[in-house]
C-alpha cells in the first residue's frame, strides 16, 4: 500500500498567495467607481470603459502569458506579470483624464494575466496528481475568492483614510511582494508523450474539436456576469437599495450606509464562493464536469432574474450575494480541469488562456455596457437582463460537450 500524495504542496500554497493578492486588487476596482468619477466629473461610462479595457487586456494577455510560461518558464512569466501590474497601478494613480486611465488599465489587465488563473492554474495542475488535480485547481481558484473577500472592504477602508491615488500605490507594492513566493513555484515536468507533441499540434487538435469551441462559447457569460457585478454592483447597491435600518442587524456590525453594503456585498460574494468553488472541485472529481457547469450557469440565471424582479432591499442584496457567490468562480476549476483532461497538461496554460479570452470578451461587454446603458437610461436593468440571457445560453451549450479525450489520430487528419 502506497502513501497518498499530499494535497497541499508548496506550489499550491505559493499559487494561492499570488492569486489572492492579485485578485484582492482586481476585485476592488468597483469601489473606486464613484470616488474617481466624482473627483474629475467623469461620466460613469468613462471609468467603466477603463475597467472594461482592463478585462479585455487580461483576456488578450492570458494566452500570451500562458505561452510565455511554457517557453521561458513559469516563474519568469510571473515576474513579468507582477512588474507590469505594478507599473500599471502606479501610472493609473497619476491619471487625470479618462483616456490616460483607460490606457494604463491595459498594463493592469496584462499584469492580472501574468499573476492570475492562466499561469498559476497550469503550474498547480502539473504539480498535482490525477487524484488531487480537481481539488487543487479548486483551492487555487478559491484563493481568488478569498482575495475578493478582502479586496473591496480594504479598499473602502483605505479610501476613508487616504486618497485613491495613495491606495493604488500601496496596491503596487503589494503585488510586487508576491515575488517572494517564487522559490516555492517548482512544478515537475509533464509526461514524455506530451513533451513530444508541439504546441501547434495540440492547438490544431483543440481547434478541430467541437467541444473546445463549445467550452470557449460557454465561458463568455461567466465573464459578462462576474465583471458586471464586480464593477457596478457596489454603485448599483449604493444608489438603488432601500435604506439600512439603523436599529437592524447590519447597523449593529458597522454597515450603516448602502455604500458600505455595496462593498461588503462583493466581499460576501467572495466568501460564499470559497465554499462554492471548493465544493465544485470536490464534485468535479466525481461527476461529469459539463453537467456541473450547465447546472452552475442555470443557477446563476435564475438568481439574477429573481434579484432584478424583486424590490432591492438589504436582505435581497445579502441573499443574492450568497447565492451568486456560491456559483461565482465555481466554473473555473471545472473549465480548466476539462481543458486539462481533454488536451493534456503540457500546453494547458495556452489552451485555457484562449478559452479565458472568451470569458474576458464577456467581461469587457458586461462592464462597458453597464456604464454605457447607465449613462443612457439611468438604470442597470437592461444589462442585468442581457446577463440572464447569456447565462441561459451558456447552460445550454455545455450539454453537447464530449468529455472523452479525443484521440490524436482522429483529429490529426
Amino acid at each position: 500500500m502506497t502513501d497518498r500524495a499530499p494535497l497541499m504542496t508548496p506550489v499550491l500554497i505559493a499559487g494561492c498567495i499570488i492569486i489572492l493578492i492579485s485578485f484582492s486588487i482586481r476585485a476592488s476596482f468597483g469601489v473606486f467607481q464613484i470616488p474617481i468619477a466624482e473627483e474629475f466629473g467623469w461620466l460613469r461610462s468613462d471609468f467603466s470603459l477603463a475597467i472594461a479595457i482592463q478585462n479585455l487586456a487580461w483576456g488578450i494577455g492570458q494566452p500570451i502569458f500562458g505561452a510565455l510560461a511554457e517557453r521561458i518558464g513559469d516563474r519568469k512569466a510571473i515576474i513579468l506579470g507582477a512588474l507590469t501590474y505594478a507599473v500599471g497601478l502606479v501610472l493609473s494613480s497619476f491619471a487625470v483624464t479618462p483616456g490616460a486611465h483607460q490606457l494604463y488599465e491595459v498594463l493592469v489587465g496584462f499584469g492580472v494575466a501574468g499573476t492570475g488563473f492562466g499561469v498559476i492554474l497550469a503550474v498547480v495542475g502539473r504539480a498535482s496528481t490525477d487524484e488531487n488535480r480537481s481539488m487543487s485547481l479548486a483551492i487555487a481558484t478559491a484563493a481568488g475568492s478569498a482575495g475578493q473577500v478582502f479586496g473591496a472592504p480594504v479598499a473602502e477602508w483605505m479610501l476613508s483614510i487616504m486618497s485613491w491615488q495613495s491606495t493604488f500605490l500601496i496596491f503596487a507594492v503589494a503585488i510586487l511582494a508576491v515575488l517572494f513566493t517564487l522559490p516555492m513555484m517548482r512544478a515537475p515536468a509533464v509526461s514524455k508523450t506530451e513533451l513530444e507533441e508541439s504546441m501547434g499540434t495540440i492547438l490544431l487538435r483543440a481547434f478541430k474539436d467541437p467541444s473546445y469551441t463549445l467550452i470557449f462559447l460557454g465561458f463568455f457569460s461567466c465573464g459578462y456576469q462576474l465583471a458586471f457585478v464586480t464593477a457596478h454592483f457596489p454603485a448599483f447597491v449604493t444608489e438603488v437599495c432601500a435604506a439600512i435600518d439603523p436599529s437592524g442587524v447590519l447597523a449593529s456590525v458597522g454597515i450603516s450606509t448602502t455604500s458600505q453594503l455595496g462593498a461588503w456585498a462583493i466581499a460576501l460574494i467572495g466568501a460564499a464562493n470559497i465554499a462554492g468553488t471548493l465544493y465544485a472541485g470536490y464534485l468535479g472529481k466525481r461527476y461529469s464536469k459539463k453537467y456541473l457547469l450547465a447546472g452552475i450557469y442555470t443557477g446563476r440565471t435564475i438568481a439574477a432574474a429573481a434579484f432584478i424582479l424583486l424590490p432591492m432591499t438589504p436582505t435581497t442584496v445579502i441573499l443574492f450575494s450568497i447565492v451568486m457567490g456560491s456559483l461565482w468562480l465555481a466554473t473555473v476549476p471545472l473549465t480548466s480541469g476539462l481543458v486539462a483532461h481533454l488536451y493534456g497538461l503540457r500546453y494547458m496554460g495556452t489552451l485555457y488562456g484562449i478559452v479565458f479570452f472568451s470569458h474576458q470578451l464577456g467581461s469587457f461587454l458586461g462592464v462597458w455596457l453597464g456604464g454605457r446603458m447607465y449613462d443612457a437610461y439611468g438604470s442597470y436593468d437592461a444589462v442585468w437582463w442581457i446577463g440572464v440571457g447569456v447565462g441561459a445560453f451558456s447552460a445550454i451549450v455545455h450539454l453537447p460537450i464530449r468529455e472523452n479525450r479525443p484521440p490524436p489520430a482522429a483529429l490529426a487528419a
